[in-house]
């Protein structure tokens, strides 16, 4: 938690600008177009997620073990950089097979600059994973800071200028060009050894086949959803379905610093003989996460309406139902359990669970989206990542045991920081249900402006944090103190 604390601080700082894009676009766009542009990063994140096929996320395993470093980066670059042109090409020939299934011609003006972008993006992934897997966390999370202000202000400010979403194609177009120069100048910066090496990248290519597997299954699975509900309505009614999925980034910003760096450990922890000091650091980090995302899902489920008319306005309340569904993944990204099999190099475990989470969907969500429209879509999304995740908690015991200790499931969960942390959340939680029912009638008379429709989450979310902190003082928790060890590393 120590060493993760700049990339936390990091993204942290640009959650704001990130999260400003959907908010700014959800104002400035209408609702087709709303619609348009979500499908458009739909086709696009698909890619990014997929067609890496685990080789950048195998660097975690690879470089922390490496006295040469350069031929992982360079063997990593390489590949990503024929990724990206195998993306490019699919965007190009599938679009119009995709624009027709969302009967949305819309997709095919934007053809063009959707697969460069694509490209480029995919090029520049490596970008911070090869520095995070070095342990240069700090240079790390200055990347994570700039990349993600410029992507900001590339995706935010033609949409304020009135150049559409023609024109923010273009500004993003540029944006991940210079991020996939910059990967090149970058990643390599320092290492030595040649720039790939056949033994080497065999080595890779078996060790991140199987997650690359896993992730070829996991990200349709996951999307699966998304598609077959933007095959069935409208684009104005998947702006309002996308916005019922919507989450702030604070899962990505404290669970994948907090994963990676518990990879590096784990991998130090093996190569020192002192792994079964590895059960203490991930029950450390998920009850640290237990902590923090346990009352901020239960935060979202009371304050929904307040959370959705503030952030995108009385447009999008319908989409409150389907927003306090979409919560659940909050509280499933507790245990950082993807990482531990990742790090003992049990990526076969990750594709078997991804395998039966694909073959949960499928039927889930056709059956769903076809007999209960929207909500169907994001229950049956709900379901089979609650199914995905147990599977993977089957297999994390066997991945921190050692010869001389074997781990059980209730050995390696902090049962104690789960409770006190779900208690404190739900005490909160009613406090804010109660004061809905209270001040019902107050809001609804509220002059027009953003800061008059803030004003109902504000108070809510103050009366939360008192409630949530009060109860965990009652428990014996010291937030503070908490905090205090969570930046120390201890």
């Amino acid at each position: 938690m120590g060493k993760a604390g700049p990339l936390v601080l990091a993204r942290l700082f640009t959650a704001g600008l990130t999260l400003s894009i959907p908010l700014v676009l959800a104002r400035v766009l209408s609702l087709e177009e709303y619609g348009t542009y979500y499908q458009l990063f739909l086709i696009a994140t698909t890619l990014y997620y997929v067609l890496p096929f685990g080789v950048v996320q195998s660097l975690y395993y690879f470089l922390p073990r490496a006295e040469e470093k350069r031929p992982w980066l360079g063997q990593t670059l390489l590949f990503m950089s024929g990724a990206g042109a195998v993306a490019a090409a699919l965007v190009w020939g599938l679009l119009g097979l995709v624009a027709r299934h969302f009967d949305n011609p819309a997709l095919l003006e934007h053809r063009g600059t959707l697969a460069l972008y694509t490209a480029f993006l995919l090029g520049s992934f490596p970008l911070e994973i090869s520095l995070t897997s070095q342990g240069r966390t700090k240079q790390s999370a200055i990347v994570y800071l700039v990349s993600d202000a410029v992507r900001a202000a590339a995706m935010v400010v033609p949409c304020l200028l009135g150049a559409g979403l023609h024109g923010m194609m273009l500004a993003v177009v540029g944006f991940t060009f210079l991020r996939y120069v910059a990967t090149w100048v970058v990643a390599p910066r320092g290492t030595t050894g040649p720039l790939a090496r056949a033994e080497l990248w065999r080595q890779q290519l078996v060790y991140a086949a199987p997650f690359g597997a896993a992730m070829a299954l996991a990200i349709p699975q996951q999307n699966a959803h998304l598609y077959m509900v933007a095959g069935v309505v409208s684009p104005a009614l998947y702006a309002l379905y996308r916005v019922g999925c919507f989450q702030l980034p604070v899962v990505d910003l404290l669970y994948t610093p907090t994963s990676e760096v518990l990879m590096v450990r784990l991998g130090e922890l093996e190569k020192q003989g002192r792994l079964e000091e590895g059960v203490g650091a991930f029950r450390e980090a998920a009850g640290k996460l237990a902590f923090l995302f346990l009352p901020f899902a239960a935060f979202l489920f009371a304050a929904a309406p307040e959370f959705i008319g503030a952030l995108f306005g009385a447009k999008f309340l319908p989409a409150v139902p389907i927003f306090r569904v979409s919560v659940v993944g909050v509280v499933l990204a507790i245990l950082p359990m993807d990482g531990v099999l990742r790090a003992r190099g049990h990526t076969r475990a990750i594709f078997l669970s991804y395998l039966i989470k694909a073959a949960v969907t499928v039927p889930l969500v056709w059956v769903g989206v076809r007999q209960f429209g929207m909500m169907g879509g994001v229950v049956s999304w709900a379901l089979a990542e609650l199914v995905g995740k147990c599977s993977l908690l089957v297999r994390v015991p066997a991945a921190l045991s050692t010869p001389s200790l074997r781990l059980r499931i209730r050995d390696i969960i902090p049962w104690r920081e789960l409770g006190k942390a779900s208690l404190a959340a739900f005490a909160a939680a009613a406090a804010v249900f109660v004061l809905r029912l209270g001040t019902q009638q107050a809001w609804g008379g509220l002059p027009e402006g953003f800061v008059w429709r803030t004003l109902p989450l504000a108070v809510a979310g103050l009366l939360f944090v008192l409630g949530y902190v009060g109860v965990l003082y009652a428990t014996g928790v010291r937030p503070l103190g908490l905090l205090a060890r969570a930046r120390r590393g201890g």
